[in-house]
């Protein structure tokens, strides 16, 4: 397969994950009131590595569980990703509460470009493209003009915790850094890396909230509430975390990381599509600001295409 026809497809893989993800936001709005953010993940991603795992079984034997000498590399970058992000990122949206934690959430997801420039430099001390540095500031001012509506006085109106913003920053720092790990498993297929790195996400998961909850902090959830959150709990185990989790890693294998975070500008489009078909007004300043991220993603990834042709 041509390298030009392989861009393409890790185009779309980051694509379908980000559209997944920004859709998870306003499941958990509704699932946050009656749950804590916690057991939620914990349910969530424990329910996803058991499915990654009978997918690895099946699709590459046995032979794929080895560990190859990585055991503390797996374990850092799932706890990272599955514990890290699920954590901060859902319990500052609790913090900030309703749709504007669902805002916020998907708004700060968009600024992953950044970190995943800045931890790309310092962990792999390459050099961001020109080009690509100007898509992630564009795609950054179109997600602005989407929070705010072009007025910078309803930032501030929508009275967001400082706390819950920095949760959120924490949680999506883990994410990029778990996004980069997948160029350090360059011979393990996108399944292999998902399925390992999220069962020991899982496990160090599992010991903070026995630790967090034999401290008194936090409650084991009845039948009751779980059932209340089914539907939601669905959608987040099988389409935001196995389908999305496994399509960005894919993806990123494809693209390379730096190049794929920048679709993380599409979560807050997402979210404010998801808004619109809910009948909640958006102005043309919003449309306006999906139409700029849209065009970053568009933009950068023909630069990225035509420099790998003439490469």
């Amino acid at each position: 397969m041509k390298k030009i026809d392989k861009l393409y497809i890790g185009a779309f893989l980051c694509l379908l994950s980000v559209i997944a993800w920004g859709g998870m936001f306003p499941v958990m709005e509704v699932a946050l009131k009656v749950i804590d953010p916690f057991y939620f993940t914990l349910f969530r991603y424990g329910s996803a590595s058991i499915i990654f795992l009978i997918m690895l079984y099946f699709i590459e034997g046995k032979n794929s569980f080895k560990l190859e000498s990585n055991l503390f590399s797996l374990w850092l970058y799932g706890s990272a990703g599955f514990a890290g992000f699920g954590f901060f990122v859902f319990w500052g949206q609790q913090i900030i509460g309703g749709f504007h934690g669902a805002i916020a959430a998907a708004a700060i997801m968009a600024t992953m470009p950044f970190m995943g420039a800045i931890l790309n430099k310092f962990l792999n001390k390459t050099k961001l493209a020109a080009f690509t540095g100007f898509a992630i500031l564009a795609g950054l001012f179109g997600v602005l003009l989407i929070i705010t509506s072009g007025d910078m006085n309803r930032l501030m109106s929508l009275k967001l915790s400082l706390g819950g913003d920095i949760l959120i920053v924490a949680g999506a720092f883990c994410w990029v850094f778990y996004t980069m790990g997948i160029t350090k498993f360059q011979s393990w297929s996108p399944l292999r890396y998902t399925a390992l790195t999220s069962i020991f996400g899982v496990f160090t998961l599992l010991i903070l909230i026995v630790i967090i909850t034999s401290a008194g902090l936090l409650k084991v959830p009845g039948i009751a509430v779980i059932w209340y959150v089914r539907w939601e709990l669905l959608y987040m185990i099988l389409i935001a975390a196995v389908m999305a989790a496994f399509t960005w890693n894919a993806g990123n294998r494809i693209i390379h990381p730096i190049n794929g975070v920048l679709f993380m500008n599409f979560v807050p489009v997402t979210t404010f599509i998801i808004a619109i078909l809910g009948n909640q007004r958006v102005s043309y300043i919003e449309y306006l600001g999906a139409f700029i991220v849209i065009s970053a993603l568009v933009f950068n990834n023909i630069y990225v295409r035509k420099k790998v042709k003439s490469a």
